[in-house]
């Protein structure tokens, strides 16, 4: 009985090493590693797994870099992982540079891709350029006449100014720059539609992809269209506005002219009520006599009668003018 017990306390304590032996120790992976020819030793791994690295984000990498024909060392991988990269995607960039038959340092990739940005995709665009399009951009030449651009451009990756190189974005934007420089510069937009290609020199002459992450290898004008006549409109809203300008300055002129009437009108106003006075003065001192007075006074009654014949003969005529017409309308 005594002996079944002490077998028993003796193979739990087998199994209990084992698990705990089998947990730090990934003898599968390590004999994975041996199978493709891969010589890791086992208390690397153990070592990983007391520094919580995976050791299968660490192993299958370097068995892929090794059937590629490349030589990593496990420490690389292990730092690269520990600094936050992804191990993975910097493994296949290197297979991918070392296919496309290109120097692509370990050190150069992993900077890559702690910096941010993807290293696979660069190496692809390294080896296959790509083209990225520009959105229509307006640019107006010397006769008023707006043109409408598009330009499609070839660029390929720059792996030595991948860190810190400005992006897509950057290219888009300095290409719309020259594109609106060349049209702006060019005497008509006849000149622009029939020689396009002079676009894409200019451009492309003027060393846009400094300081960027690539390399332009050509622009190309995919499409050039007409727009607005905008010298036309500038010219229509300056003459609305010179308009605009004599209208208010030909009112100001009147609302002068009407100030100066009334003030004429009240200066006559202003005389007229002083001739009593002067007639009083006249007649007190002797200057007039009394029948000139009344002579002046029938001279005035006169007037303002000739002046009321006059006004009615006026609205008699034209009361007669009126009912002629009516009678021949009917």
């Amino acid at each position: 009985m005594n002996n079944a017990i002490l077998v028993v306390i003796i193979l739990g304590g087998i199994a209990t090493f084992l698990a705990l032996f089998l947990t730090f120790v990934p003898v599968g992976l390590w004999i994975s590693a041996l199978a493709a020819n891969v010589r890791v030793n086992i208390f690397n791994l153990v070592g990983m797994r007391l520094r919580r690295v995976p050791p299968k984000k660490i192993l299958f990498p370097l068995i892929k870099a090794t059937k590629a024909g490349l030589e990593i060392s496990v420490n690389e991988l292990e730092a690269h992982y520990l600094a936050g990269g992804n191990v993975d995607q910097v493994v296949d960039a290197l297979i991918a540079a070392h296919r496309a038959d290109f120097q692509l340092p370990f050190e150069r990739a992993a900077a890559i891709d702690l910096a941010g940005r993807d290293v696979l995709e660069a190496v692809k665009m390294s080896v296959n350029p790509r083209v990225i399009e520009t959105p229509n951009v307006s640019g107006v030449a010397k006769d008023g006449i707006e043109l409408l651009a598009k330009a499609r451009v070839t660029v390929r990756a720059n792996l030595d100014r991948l860190i810190g190189g400005a992006g897509e974005a950057t290219v888009l934007a300095r290409v719309a720059e020259g594109i609106v420089t060349t049209v702006g510069t060019s005497v008509s937009h006849k000149e622009v539609l029939a020689n396009p290609d002079a676009i894409s020199k200019t451009v492309l002459a003027k060393g846009l992809d400094a300081g960027t992450a690539f390399e332009i290898l050509s622009i190309d004008i995919a499409d050039v269209d007409v727009g607005r006549n905008i010298g036309a409109q500038l010219q229509t809203l300056q003459a609305e506005a010179d308009k605009n300008i004599a209208q208010a300055k030909a009112e100001e002129r009147r609302a002068m002219a009407v100030a100066k009437e009334q003030e004429m009108r009240a200066a006559v106003v202003e005389a007229e009520a002083e001739i009593p006075r002067a007639m009083a003065t006249a007649l007190r001192e002797g200057k007039l006599g009394v029948m000139d007075y009344y002579d002046m006074q029938n001279i005035i009654s006169d007037t303002k009668m000739r002046e009321s014949i006059s006004k009615a003969g006026k609205t008699k005529n034209q009361k007669n003018s009126y009912g002629t017409s009516s009678n021949t309308k009917e």
